[in-house]
């Protein structure tokens, strides 16, 4: 996976973030990802926002850092970002949100690109 390196290097504290939108099937090798969307708690975000203000775009839940996309909220999954932050699964050292929030989130957005992943999902998941 892409930009893993990055992420990496921003030093943030286990249990305080996870790896989201395409990166939990990116880590699967279903397809590739192109940065990385993570989620973070409150007090990360703020601590980031404060190390990285020039990071802030038009959207004050949103920070760019490089390839990385940090998100304080998820539309609709916003009152469940702590559990999926608290049921993460490492792989290779790094936190991805579990696939049933992958599944969830594309359900709902309902996109030509997200029922395209949702076919990959349902593929890997039968293998």
């Amino acid at each position: 996976m892409n930009h893993l390196d990055e992420l990496k290097a921003l030093n943030l504290p286990a249990g305080q973030y996870a790896i989201f939108g395409s990166g939990p099937m990116a880590i699967r090798g279903m397809r590739e990802s192109h940065d990385i969307d993570l989620i973070v708690k409150k007090g990360i975000y703020d601590a980031l926002v404060a190390k990285h203000p020039e990071s802030i775009r038009e959207n004050p839940s949103r920070l760019v850092i490089g390839n990385i996309e940090v998100f304080k909220d998820w539309r609709t999954l916003t009152s469940q970002m702590d559990e999926m932050i608290d049921t993460a699964e490492t792989i290779e050292g790094f936190p991805f949100v579990k696939l049933e929030y992958v599944v969830q989130w594309k359900k709902e957005m309902g996109r030509e690109k997200d029922l395209k992943d949702l076919e990959l999902i349902r593929t890997f998941q039968r293998v």
